[in-house]
């Protein structure tokens, strides 16, 4: 397991297990058909309300802990409009209810729950499943 920036340690009484995600974009991984829980890292190791990126094979995922809400959320951690991986260093918050990221580079803003950008229709991002379990944050892959 690899945490690549990873955070001082935090006060994890307030996570919430949230094994039964509902993801619906297309392309990205749904709960149900996960074959895969990835150990990513503690949940100290996550900053509370913002983000940070983990290795998983040769993806780069950013995971976030959305303390306000009592979730969490992982996605790609590049960005499709500029190509660089920059999402796990963006702004974290909600548009009419909706968990959202923004690219800290041009604020473009995807869906932590689809992956669809909120403000564009050229692009979308992946989302994968989390599960907090005995103090680890676990991701969900297909393969």
């Amino acid at each position: 397991m690899t945490i690549m920036n990873q955070q001082p340690d935090r006060n994890s009484n307030t996570i919430k297990v949230l094994s039964e995600m509902d993801l619906i974009r297309n392309g990205s991984t749904k709960n149900h058909d996960v074959k895969t829980w990835f150990k990513a890292a503690r949940v100290q190791d996550f900053p509370e309300n913002g983000g940070a990126c983990v290795r998983y094979k040769d993806l780069q995922i950013a995971v976030f802990n959305f303390s306000r809400r009592n979730e969490w959320y992982a996605c790609q951690n590049m960005c499709p409009h500029k190509m660089q991986m920059v999402l796990s260093r963006g702004m974290i918050g909600s548009q009419q209810g909706e968990p959202k990221i923004a690219c800290p580079f041009h604020k473009k803003t995807f869906s932590l729950k689809t992956g669809e950008c909120l403000n564009a229709a050229e692009c979308s991002i992946e989302v994968y499943p989390v599960r907090v379990e005995n103090g680890f944050v676990h991701i969900g892959f297909t393969a």
